[in-house]
């Protein structure tokens, strides 16, 4: 059955058919509006990406661009990214499908890996909610699931004892992943990278006497504050999103947490903000031409402390340069637990309620521009319990009932159980 538009967007359409008649091409060349594909009202504050450049749907979803351009952009939080060819001069409508992505992590190894990777995709199969991947595109010792130039350029491929099995064709994988109705999203380990700090040691985080530091995993970090290091890693951010990823995923994109070591400036809360701040400033303008979702990961305490953490991470101020600010709520990580609860894991709903809802209050940001991590492995603080399907599902309920844009599943040897997960 063929919905009918509602009348005010008809006289919405028409309204812009006129102006497109009246006004010259030079000024206004392309007009239209973005609407819900569910409800065909308008968005308002969508991004649309064109060759002329980027702006946002008013309140009435409405947009034009002052030159003519070959396709038109536009992406959402809480829908599905969309692009559409114009082919003349009269209004162009885009039409965003609402979508919160529930998602699993494959690493490196997950992802080059047929074995994990089909017990990922038999998640799907088995029809249980998981309709997105969280893919490693540099991970946690600087891997890359394939051959990256950027990498190479950069002298930083081969810098480590470890090898992972590089897919042939990535971009096939992906577009595999794609044709089975998965989202997507690149996580791309930031300022934690042991390959690039071999290949370019005057970019590294130093100890107090001026020495290479290394953190208990025996990893070096690169100095937040390098542009330098920004520069390479918005490089492989690239690289994902001309391969296809719907969503860039930055972790580790902090300081790292511990004292008396040295970066390129004082270690100042003022000088840790600015240099978190501007990294994903600079990767959304990079970025900007891929109409691609924009994320961070940031610490589950960061919800709560009014500072930055001493890592950089300010909540406030990330809404801006994000589409999405991804909480890791494992409850594990809760290791001075919350005022009222001493012991996390016995109550892993609470901490995910309790934390979205001050990051909500915090930041006066809807939840929809929240998507956080929850915990899928056995909890490693407190009493060692595993996270079965009732831990599981407790986080996932408190989530969504703070309104998020869906959740991520961590698990780092990727194993997944179905009888854990809701059904679609």
């Amino acid at each position: 059955m063929i919905r009918s538009r509602p009348r005010k967007l008809h006289a919405m359409l028409a309204a812009f058919a006129v102006c497109a008649q009246l006004a010259s091409p030079a000024v206004l060349a392309v007009t239209g509006v973005v609407i819900d594909a569910s409800t065909l009202n308008p968005v308002a504050g969508a991004i649309v990406t064109t060759s002329a450049g980027v702006t946002r749907t008013d309140e009435y979803g409405r947009f034009d661009t002052a030159q003519t351009v070959a396709s038109i952009a536009a992406r959402a939080p809480g829908y599905l990214r969309a692009e559409v060819k114009v082919s003349d001069d009269a209004p162009v409508t885009l039409t965003l499908t609402p979508f919160r992505p529930k998602a699993v992590y494959l690493s490196v190894y997950g992802i080059t890996s047929t074995t994990l990777r089909n017990q990922a995709l038999s998640l799907v199969m088995q029809h249980t909610a998981i309709n997105a991947f969280v893919i490693d595109v540099k991970g946690d010792r600087g891997l890359t699931p394939y051959r990256s130039q950027a990498r190479e350029a950069i002298g930083a491929a081969a810098r480590t004892s470890q090898r992972v099995a590089f897919a042939q064709d990535f971009p096939s994988l992906l577009a595999d992943l794609h044709a089975r109705h998965l989202y997507v999203i690149a996580r791309i380990v930031v300022f934690k990278d042991d390959p690039l700090a071999l290949a370019h040691p005057e970019w590294s985080v130093r100890d107090a006497s001026g020495k290479l530091w290394r953190d208990r995993e025996g990893l070096q970090w690169m100095d937040p504050l390098s542009h330098d290091v920004w520069q390479h890693n918005i490089d492989i951010a690239e690289e994902a999103a001309r391969m296809g990823f719907d969503e860039i995923q930055f972790d580790y994109v902090r300081f790292p947490d511990q004292r008396g070591l040295r970066f390129a400036l004082p270690n100042s809360q003022a000088n840790r903000t600015a240099a978190i701040v501007g990294f994903l400033q600079a990767a959304r303008a990079r970025l900007a031409p891929y109409n691609v979702f924009i994320a961070a990961d940031i610490f589950g305490y960061v919800c709560w402390n009014h500072n930055d953490t001493a890592i950089g991470q300010q909540i406030e101020l990330l809404g801006a340069p994000l589409d999405y600010i991804s909480p890791m709520l494992y409850p594990s990580g809760f290791t001075w637990g919350l005022p009222g609860l001493a012991d996390p894991v016995t109550d892993p709903g609470q901490i995910v309620r309790r934390s979205l809802t001050e990051a909500l209050q915090r930041t006066q940001l809807p939840g929809v521009r929240f998507r956080p991590w929850l915990q899928a492995f056995r909890d490693y603080a407190f009493d060692h319990r595993a996270f079965d399907a009732v831990a599981i599902r407790a986080q996932i309920d408190a989530a969504e009932a703070t309104g998020s844009d869906g959740w991520m599943l961590w698990n780092s040897h990727n194993q997944y159980e179905a009888d854990d997960l809701p059904r679609q």
